[in-house]
């Protein structure tokens, strides 16, 4: 049985097909890239339509990836799918708080979710550039609001939750902001997806 067995060349295929599956559908030459990074995770062409990226994302993550920066991530999924050698590369890390002893405690006294009390402590971290939200749309709701009282400006969010209760809601209300932004609109997102943005934009640097 033939099949191709190398990883780069199954990666280089695969976005030989997404390029003549989109047909006449093109983008800019770096938007491409975290669309197609995207399509190639889910193998859904629908990205292609609901993927929205602001006006200065991508020069406001490059610079703060190339500077060496925190990205706090609210899943320890999209942490894992995240290229951890090319981040150390660039001097970067990641974190997620959504397991942290303290955060669960306070979110069960307080009655909150985790990700929302792991994002207060997350915005609280001036290293943190990049907030990275692939599940949780009240981590979104939440750095909004933190985004409307002043707490700072992020180099960029990438918010793409999942899920049929506040999902679409959120990434509405991301776009809202006048913050560098990644979203997918509607229900779909997720923290493969999210991985797969990041994962795109440090190519950029060291592909």
């Amino acid at each position: 049985m033939e099949y191709i067995k190398d990883p780069m060349k199954i990666e280089e295929k695969s976005f030989e097909i997404i390029t003549e599956e989109l047909g006449n559908k093109t983008f800019q030459e770096r938007e491409g890239k975290i669309i197609k990074r995207v399509i190639h995770t889910t193998a859904d062409f629908e990205y292609g339509d609901i993927t929205k990226i602001s006006e200065t994302a991508i020069d406001s993550a490059l610079k703060a990836l190339k500077e060496g920066c925190k990205i706090y991530t609210d899943t320890k999924m999209a942490m894992s799918g995240i290229n951890k050698k090319v981040l150390k590369e660039l001097n970067s890390e990641i974190y997620c708080l959504v397991d942290d002893a303290e955060v669960t405690k306070e979110a069960k006294e307080r009655g909150l979710t985790r990700s929302m009390v792991a994002m207060e402590k997350a915005v609280k971290d001036p290293e943190t550039k990049i907030f990275v939200i692939g599940n949780a749309p009240t981590a979104l709701f939440q750095l909004c609001s933190y985004i409307d009282e002043g707490h700072g400006k992020p180099s960029l969010v990438v918010g793409v939750p999942v899920g049929f209760v506040g999902a679409a809601e959120s990434k509405e209300e991301l776009t809202k902001r006048n913050v560098p932004y990644i979203t997918t609109l509607g229900r779909k997102g997720g923290s493969t997806i999210a991985a797969a943005i990041i994962n795109a934009l440090m190519y950029m640097i060291k592909r």
